[in-house]
């Protein structure tokens, strides 16, 4: 048997078993309720029995069993439509069963990583007062502008190599910590990173990725497991500067040609007082630094 048939046959197993997790947990967290069922005294399992789900999308019991075991079926898309639907699956989790089910056209692969071109980092510029960054999808941080590093200087301090969103807010202390809705941000993150690690499942980068995030954080491992999937949506969020103030922001991410693998995240105010803080943020950002800035509030706010 040759290496790439190995290889292939690893990748495949490995899709497999993360189709079936997911398929299990998608099917215990809905009650018989929701879907019109009795619940009934003697019931032991949650969420709904395998043979209600097989009912509901029309296959049948022993089918779908070994599709939730793990086994090497090939469904069709009409299929996994059709237990979608059963399970109460939204817009992101039906694309991401249809990816981890091997669907053709639906585990689009990522272009390798290419250089930034000279323009993007031209185009965040511009975009200042506006916090904007070029955010990968495992969370790098690959550029960004001044009034980005003005709200979460610490993560500008990091060596380039080093900066990615999720590592550091599953890793840093409560007081360095950034968001002021932090499991809830954190939640919509990792289920936005567990999408597109179903479209690379078998990626040794994006599984050796996982094992240390996993391994640094417990929080993270157990959010993992959870198999929860998410889309990138526009959304408010909560800051919490370096000098302890809280400045709430609208997140809007665009999808850029020349990084496809990446999005352009640009924070824009949500009301007056966001606008007059960032706006003093970016001031002091560009007299004293990064450094200086959590400098200054590690002594007990912003300097006059």
């Amino acid at each position: 048997m040759s290496s790439t048939h190995t290889r292939s046959a690893a990748a495949a197993a490995s899709r497999r078993g993360e189709l079936a997790a997911f398929l299990r947990l998608r099917r215990e967290r809905i009650t018989p309720a929701d879907v019109g069922l009795p619940g009934g005294p003697r019931r032991r399992t949650p969420g709904l029995r395998r043979e209600e789900v097989a009912q509901r999308a029309g296959v049948g019991v022993a089918w779908y069993t070994w599709l939730e075991q793990g086994r090497a079926i090939n469904p069709s898309v009409q299929v996994l439509d059709a237990i979608a639907r059963a399970l109460l699956l939204g817009p992101a989790e039906r694309e991401h069963l249809h990816r981890l089910a091997g669907v053709p056209g639906a585990a689009s692969c990522t272009p390798a990583r290419q250089p930034l071109p000279s323009e993007a980092q031209t185009i965040l510029d511009a975009l200042n007062p506006l916090p904007t960054g070029l955010v990968s999808a495992g969370y790098d941080v690959l550029a960004f502008n001044d009034a980005y590093a003005a709200l979460d200087p610490r993560i500008v301090l990091l060596p380039p190599a080093d900066r990615n969103v999720l590592w550091r807010l599953f890793t840093a202390d409560e007081e360095s910590q950034p968001l002021v809705d932090w499991e809830r941000e954190v939640s919509f993150m990792v289920g936005q990173l567990r999408a597109e690690f179903g479209r690379r499942p078998h990626d040794p980068h994006w599984q050796a990725y996982i094992r240390k995030l996993s391994g640094a954080s417990p929080l993270f491992a157990e959010m993992w497991a959870r198999h929860e999937v998410t889309a990138p949506v526009t959304h408010r969020k909560r800051f919490r500067t370096a000098d302890g103030r809280e400045v709430t922001i609208t997140a809007t991410g665009f999808t850029t040609t020349a990084v496809p693998d990446a999005k352009m995240w640009i924070y824009t105010p949500a009301d007056e007082e966001a606008v007059r803080v960032l706006g003093e943020l970016l001031v002091r950002y560009r007299e004293i630094g990064a450094a200086g800035l959590v400098a200054a509030g590690a002594g007990g706010g912003p300097e006059s």
